[in-house]
């Protein structure tokens, strides 16, 4: 039996084509929940339901009547909310100096005051005190949450700030049958890297940083996020290092990311 049967889940960031939470929602229905994707871009969340046999519904993280909304939805479409996942996110790649305020706000409200948003109501429709039955809570972190990266400052720290919001809700809500955690995947061959992929020798130039010899993909991480999110799994308050090892290493410096461009197209 898959040991997803039976269970709910909300999947938070699924409405571009073949991006992680859309990979996390099939991995989800594969293992047998019930699964409801949720995002910005309707038209793509509808295209993925009628492929997949889901659920979808609209939602905006940086708005909290929408979140509020997406949680009330849940509970109505499928009787509750055994598992809430977090895949959104904004791979912001600039120079310290540069970041604006705007960029600052946009981000902080993407990737730090949204999931805090997200948590809040997904924990009021699982802890067990308020009619819930449990659950497990989900975020998608980052590596450089850990390591350094160059131009890459307030998505790191946005970032490393709601891994910790993740701490403090599996240390207060465990007594309510929650586990909360989040993973952390290095590069990753995702719809958000498409262009990245694209310069000669970017991607490459990771691939030394990695002692399992190549970079991520999204079903590396979403096979994680079915053990989070399975009975199997006794573990709260943690943050998985989903990267092949890079954590044990570093990533590439920008000299030495514009040498191996600088390289590739030489040879190109």
């Amino acid at each position: 039996m898959p040991r997803l049967t039976g269970k709910t889940a909300i999947v938070l960031g699924a409405s571009s084509a073949g991006n992680m939470g859309q990979v996390i929602a099939q991995r989800l229905i594969e293992e047998g929940a019930t699964v409801l994707v949720a995002g910005r871009k309707q038209d793509v969340l509808a295209d993925f339901a009628t492929a997949s046999g889901c659920l979808w519904a609209p939602c905006d993280i940086t708005d909290e009547a929408s979140v509020n909304a997406l949680a009330e939805t849940g509970v109505a479409a499928m009787g509750g909310i055994d598992i809430a996942i977090n895949a959104t996110g904004w791979g912001l790649l600039k120079p310290f100096l540069d970041v604006t305020r705007e960029e600052l706000d946009a981000m902080t409200a993407l990737q730090l005051v949204g999931p805090h948003q997200f948590f809040q109501a997904m924990v009021r429709k699982m802890a067990t005190s308020l009619g819930g039955r449990g659950g497990s809570l989900i975020t998608i972190s980052s590596a450089t949450a850990t390591i350094m990266l160059n131009d890459h400052a307030i998505y790191m720290g946005t970032k490393a700030g709601t891994d910790h919001i993740v701490r403090c809700i599996a240390h207060e809500f465990g007594q309510e049958g929650i586990r909360a955690n989040s993973i952390s995947p290095g590069l990753t061959d995702t719809p958000m890297n498409a262009e990245a992929k694209q310069v000669p020798g970017l991607f490459e130039s990771f691939r030394n940083s990695y002692p399992l010899g190549r970079w991520g993909t999204s079903e590396d991480v979403a096979a994680a996020v079915a053990f989070l999110a399975s009975d199997e799994c006794f573990m709260t308050g943690e943050n998985l290092q989903i990267n092949g090892g890079l954590t044990l290493r570093r990533n590439p410096t920008r000299d030495e990311i514009n040498a191996s461009v600088a390289k590739a197209m030489s040879e190109g």
